[in-house]
């Protein structure tokens, strides 16, 4: 005769913990706020607040004066974001990096993505102004 299973019994499924990992979201942050400079007065002059040329002026001189600060910030913020969610996954060491040591690629490779798309989009538009 054979005995129930109970539910203490039966191991959980093994999940790769890696497998969670936010890559596109944290990707799309990052490569957002990096553009913040130009991305700011479009979304303002898409929305009626300010006219296209004034959004294209403050626009290139964001990008002029402070470009490499919004990349620093975006990279910051995917920094923040890395930090934080191995840290809720009990995975911030470097053994934790090591095994999503290719999400993380793929993450700057997206934030990388968005960012260019962005600056494409933004120029786009300047030509309209």
């Amino acid at each position: 005769m054979t005995q129930p299973v109970s539910e203490q019994d039966v191991a959980p499924p093994e999940r790769s913990p890696g497998r969670n990992l936010p890559t596109w979201r944290i990707g799309l942050a990052g490569g957002t706020v990096g553009m913040l400079c130009c991305v700011g007065p479009t979304v303002l002059a898409l929305l009626g607040i300010v006219g296209g040329s004034t959004a294209f002026v403050w626009a290139t001189d964001l990008y002029e004066g402070y470009a490499w600060w919004f990349r620093l910030a975006g990279l910051a913020t995917m920094a923040g974001l890395v930090w934080w969610s191995l840290r809720r996954r009990r995975m911030c060491s470097l053994g934790g990096v090591r095994t999503v040591r290719w999400r993380l690629a793929a993450m700057l490779a997206v934030a990388v993505g968005v960012y260019v798309l962005l600056y494409g989009v933004t120029t786009w538009l300047g030509t309209f102004a």
